[in-house]
C-alpha cells in the first residue's frame, strides 16, 4: 500500500514507519524535523509543522495514498492544540486529493471527555473497572486536562468529516518491544486495560487499515 505517517518521528509514529517499511509499504512521512528521521531513506519525506500547516501544504504528502495514519499529538504544553489543527488540515487534504482511509491515535479517557459535538459525555467509559473509573482516570484527566481537550477536538473533527476513520485509544503508552498480543474492544475501553506499548499501538493502526468493520469507529486497545 501506499501510506502516508503523519507525526512519523513521535513515539507512535516512529513505530507506524519503521513497521510500515518493514511490510514493505510505499511510505511518505511527514514531520516538523527531517534530521530526526536519520537512517530511514526507504520513507518519501515531507517537512511540514502540524501546528500550522494548512491542507493546501499537505496536499502533496496525501495525493495518492491509499491510506493515511497519524500519530498527532501533543508532547508537553506548548504543542497543545497540534491535534485539532493538524488534523483539521490533513482532512481537508485528503478531501482535496480523493484520499479516503484514515487511521489516528487518540487516548483512553477521551469517551468521557466533553467536546463541541458530545457536551455531554458519558460519565464513565463501560469498558472500565472501578479503580479505573473512580481513582486513576479522575487523576490522569486532571492532570492532563488541555491534552484531552485536544484529542477529544480532533475526534470532533473526523466524525464531521466524510471520511472512511478510524480512532485507535489506548491508555498508558510504553515503549516495550511489539508482541502483537494485545486485546481490542469497539466503543470501549478494556476491562484491566492500563498499558500498552507504542509498538503494538502502531501495529493495531497498520493492520486496522484492511478492516472495513472499523470504519467510523473508535477501538479501544490494551495488553
Amino acid at each position: 500500500m501506499k501510506l502516508t505517517v503523519f507525526a512519523a518521528t513521535g513515539g507512535i509514529g516512529r513505530q507506524l514507519l519503521d513497521q510500515a517499511l518493514a511490510e514493505g509499504h510505499d511510505v511518505t512521512a511527514v514531520v516538523r524535523n527531517p534530521a530526526k528521521l536519520t537512517g530511514r531513506t526507504a520513507a518519501r519525506v515531507v517537512q511540514a509543522d502540524l501546528s500550522t500547516a494548512d491542507a493546501a501544504t499537505l496536499r502533496s504528502a496525501v495525493e495518492g495514498a491509499d491510506a493515511v495514519l497519524s500519530g498527532l499529538g501533543a508532547v508537553g504544553k506548548s504543542g497543545v492544540g497540534v491535534a485539532e489543527h493538524g488534523t483539521r488540515a490533513i482532512v481537508g487534504a485528503m478531501a482535496a486529493t480523493d484520499v479516503r482511509r484514515i487511521v489516528v491515535v487518540s487516548a483512553a479517557p477521551i469517551g468521557t471527555v466533553p467536546s463541541p459535538a458530545r457536551p455531554r459525555p458519558p460519565r464513565h467509559d463501560p469498558g472500565d473497572g472501578f479503580v479505573m473509573r473512580h481513582l486513576l482516570s479522575p487523576m490522569v484527566k486532571t492532570v492532563l486536562r488541555a491534552h484531552y481537550a485536544d484529542l477529544a477536538l480532533m475526534e470532533d473533527v473526523l466524525h464531521a468529516s466524510s471520511l472512511d476513520w478510524t480512532v485507535i485509544r489506548p491508555p498508558q503508552l510504553t515503549d516495550k518491544p511489539l508482541t502483537r498480543d494485545y486485546r481490542i474492544a469497539y466503543e470501549q475501553n478494556l476491562r484491566g486495560g492500563s498499558k500498552i506499548s507504542r509498538a503494538d499501538v502502531a501495529h493495531c493502526m497498520l493492520h486496522t487499515l484492511h478492516d472495513p468493520d472499523t470504519i467510523g469507529r473508535t477501538l479501544g486497545i490494551a495488553d
